[in-house]
């Protein structure tokens, strides 16, 4: 089982980038599936995330990124993706997904909830 995430770079405040995050995994569908990002000097901390659709794909978000990051999924593609606008530099960070069989809205924002985590994919954003 294996995440694999993708689509990070460089790009100026204000503009777009999207993240995408494949897992391979047989029951893709069954899983909530999240964003943590990690920057510099900085503890990791949750991004967003959404259930599975069964669940009717709830999304959760950080206040942070509310109104500005859009994370939907691709069951059929077993994808995870985060749309990300208006980046702003403090965005800057490595960007990991992760998956977590159970869906619980009061522990969907902790590390913990997650057992299976992809490698980080690098955004940096300048001024």
């Amino acid at each position: 089982v294996q995440l694999q995430a993708s689509g990070g770079g460089l790009v100026q405040a204000g503009g777009s980038l999207r993240l995408s995050c494949v897992f391979s995994e047989r029951d893709f569908g069954a899983y909530t599936m999240g964003w943590f990002r990690r920057r510099s000097g900085n503890e990791r901390e949750f991004v967003a995330a959404i259930s599975p659709a069964w669940l009717g794909s709830r999304t959760t978000y950080a206040d942070a990124v509310k109104g500005r990051f859009t994370i939907f999924r691709d069951d059929v593609k077993k994808t995870v993706s985060l749309e990300m606008n208006s980046l702003k530099p403090e965005d800057t960070a490595a960007y990991v997904c992760a998956a977590s069989s159970s869906y619980d809205p009061t522990t969907i924002r902790r590390q913990g909830t997650y057992l299976d985590w992809g490698q980080g994919t690098q955004v940096t954003v300048s001024s």
